[in-house]
């Protein structure tokens, strides 16, 4: 677990514009839940609180055929849209890049500079497993392979039977694109992953790690090379 770390300077935010399964769900969502300490559309033209249409959501949160594993679009209408990707205004002392995690909101910022920020909505820790810190990026993964830790399996026995490790795939807990944080050289067990679930986006689902929608997480791992900062404030 992460002890404290100085924090980033995170002030008032003001938004700019836009950037641009079944009964598997259950089991995926339950190995979530303790891995990842361990994947119809409304009217176009209805505008959102936020400013955005459903029409610009769906094209912002299209499929994505070209993968390895296609990823089907996100159902809008099961997203809050204050958690659609957006610039924003933020105030911050951080450098630019620099990865700022609010769980307290269910927001992850990407330092753009000039007092912006992209901002993606997510989901992240549940209480008992939520911590605070500074850390960094040590390796990121495409179509990750996912093992449950021992502690998991004690916790969730059906686990065990991914002990030798889970191949990439959309049922894959760790999803399409996965940064992995460390200090001081350490893989701390948490990570910012993708999800294909959009009805967890902006709730406490996981054991402290944060997942974005499958197409946020792809805008934000092309954007972030190893040895990033990340900033997970206090909830």
């Amino acid at each position: 677990m992460m002890t404290d770390g100085e924090m980033a300077d995170a002030g008032k935010t003001n938004e700019i514009a836009p950037t641009g399964r079944g009964p598997d769900l259950l089991n995926r969502r339950s190995f979530i839940a303790g891995a990842v300490g361990f994947g119809s559309l409304g009217l176009a033209g209805c505008v959102t609180s936020d400013g955005m249409s459903r029409g610009e959501a769906a094209r912002l949160y299209a499929a994505m055929p070209e993968e390895k594993f296609p990823i089907p679009a996100v159902d809008v209408d099961k997203v809050d849209p204050k958690f659609y990707r957006r610039t924003v205004r933020y105030d911050t002392k951080e450098a630019p890049g620099t990865i700022i995690v609010d769980p307290a909101n269910y927001y992850v910022y990407r330092v753009e500079g000039d007092g912006n920020a992209t901002r993606y909505g997510a989901n992240v820790g549940r209480q008992g497993f939520l911590w605070s810190g500074d850390a960094y990026v040590g390796r990121k993964a495409e179509w990750p392979v996912w093992t449950p830790p021992r502690e998991m399996i004690l916790r969730q026995p059906e686990a065990k039977k991914y002990a030798g490790g889970m191949p990439g795939g959309l049922d894959n807990p760790l999803g399409a694109r996965t940064l992995y944080l460390y200090q001081k050289g350490v893989y701390t067990l948490y990570t910012l992953y993708s999800t294909s679930a959009p009805e967890t986006i902006g709730t406490n689902l996981t054991s402290g790690c944060t997942g974005l929608l499958s197409q946020d997480m792809m805008d934000l791992y092309s954007r972030t090379p190893v040895q990033t900062k990340v900033v997970v404030l206090p909830a």
